[in-house]
């Protein structure tokens, strides 16, 4: 007899010692007061549990279930605690957290050609990469985003800096016709791209998607590269397109095509586009996005910001289209919050449908979630909390006064949670955010590398106006 059952104890005592023996091994149980899976719409699991293994998750089951059969390496109690799937930032810029605040209230392409553009010919280095990813990094985990995907020079940099944090990322092989920094020819950076690509084919944490920068900056010949290439390697292609009206007239007066027309031409136009803005939008381009699957990505507050215009949200959902959600960047933004980024998407699509129920808010959830997943080839793995899936987990403080009470916690969340709200933060199983506090990232650090940035920028800035 063993030593736990040698001593004469109760038939309880003994049947709860047997039920331990049996109870299956687990690495962590997270017990919650709601568990909001996202896949089905509109669920909301009540003081129910996530067990997790390996990484992934085994099992959604109410709490007191969850005791009984699973024996925990660690059991995290979170009482007034929603847990989502982590939010999917499904496109930014994350290096540019260096210039936010640079360029602020000016239109899109004069904040472009005159502040931008100059500023990273001047900056970007794998230096200003690797610090402004961090930074970035860590503001997207202490508001709830797990996976972003990016579009900047040194995706090499900035993949190695996922890696070592820990963070779910899909890095744009960019391309553009002008040499920059990281590419002199737009054959040097598709065949950069195809190497990193390579590089990164047996990492699950950060995978690759083809990052055309725009239709008005990529010329034919590396579309067409670009068509070639991927038809094997069948990888997101994430762009600019149809950001706003100027730049769709500027586009037909050029070339006598719209930008979603020639690209339909150059035969990507398929279910790999990842469009990013869709301002400017005719019913029967929104009917050709459907037909083929492709997704969109709406960025409402850079949108605002920079007065690019209006996605038509309400008619894409409609229409059958994928439609995720993006912060842009933070030169753009000014933050890569993706809860107030879905809140603004639930609102605006409100008032330009002039319907009150155009993105209720299980709709904007999806669409920070499991439609981001999807855009970026993703949703077999993330997106929604669901047993078989990746453990990449939220969880939301819904205790606070301005969440009480709470009738709807789906609501809540959408309508009143800010990032202070947001506890804990798991990706892959790993604990990254552990009640508010990085796990994997020096958080003095990365504010001393912002302020010598910002030091080094500004005094040159001012030296170059006088």
């Amino acid at each position: 007899m063993t030593a736990d059952l040698a001593e004469p104890r109760s038939d309880e005592a003994v049947s709860c010692i047997l039920r331990r023996r049996m109870a299956e091994k687990i690495d962590t149980l997270i017990e919650a007061r709601w568990v909001i899976a996202v896949d089905p719409d509109d669920t909301v699991l009540d003081h129910h549990s996530i067990a997790i293994r390996d990484g992934k998750i085994i099992a959604l089951l109410p709490t007191g279930e969850g005791a009984k059969k699973y024996q925990a390496t660690e059991t995290i109690e979170l009482p007034e605690h929603a847990l989502i799937p982590g939010l999917v930032n499904a496109h930014t810029h994350a290096p540019m957290s260096l210039f936010r605040g640079l360029a602020d209230d000016m239109p899109l392409m004069q904040w472009l050609n005159e502040h931008i553009w100059p500023a990273e010919s001047k900056w970007v280095n794998e230096e200003f990469v690797r610090d402004g990813t961090r930074l970035a990094v860590a503001e997207m985990l202490k508001s709830g985003t797990t996976c972003f995907s990016d579009m900047y020079f040194f995706a090499d940099v900035t993949a190695r800096t996922c890696i070592e944090i820990g963070m779910r990322a899909v890095v744009g092989l960019i391309v553009v016709d002008f040499p920059t920094v990281w590419a002199q020819s737009w054959e040097e950076y598709i065949h950069k791209g195809t190497k990193l690509h390579d590089d990164l084919r047996h990492i699950d944490l950060v995978t690759t998607a083809f990052a055309p920068h725009a239709p008005y900056s990529v010329s034919d010949a590396p579309f067409e590269k670009i068509r070639v290439v991927n038809n094997e390697l069948n990888i997101p292609v994430h762009m600019h397109v149809h950001e706003t009206a100027h730049e769709v007239e500027e586009a037909v007066a050029k070339t006598g095509m719209r930008p979603l027309q020639r690209l339909a031409r150059l035969d990507l136009l398929n279910l790999n586009l990842v469009a990013v803005h869709m301002t400017a939008l005719l019913p029967e381009e929104i009917e050709s996005l459907a037909k083929v699957n492709a997704s969109v990505v709406h960025c409402p507050e850079s949108n605002m910001k920079l007065a690019s215009g209006f996605c038509p949200v309400k008619a894409l959902l409609n229409a059958g289209v994928n439609v995720a959600i993006g912060t842009d960047g933070a030169a753009s933004n000014n933050d890569l919050d993706m809860l107030d980024e879905l809140r603004a998407a639930a609102l605006l699509a409100k008032v330009v449908a002039h319907d009150a129920t155009a993105v209720p808010a299980h709709t904007a959830l999806r669409m920070a979630t499991l439609n981001g997943a999807r855009a970026l080839h993703l949703d077999e793995h993330v997106g929604s909390l669901e047993p078989g899936k990746l453990a990449d987990i939220v969880a939301i403080d819904l205790s606070v006064i301005s969440s009480q009470p709470v009738y709807d916690p789906l609501s809540q969340i959408v309508y009143t949670a800010t990032r202070e709200q947001v506890s804990d933060v798991w990706i892959a199983g790993k604990r990254l955010l552990d009640h508010r506090q990085l796990v994997t990232l020096d958080e003095e650090s990365i504010l001393q590398k912002a302020c010598e940035w910002r030091d080094r920028i500004a005094a040159y800035d001012e030296k170059s106006k006088s």
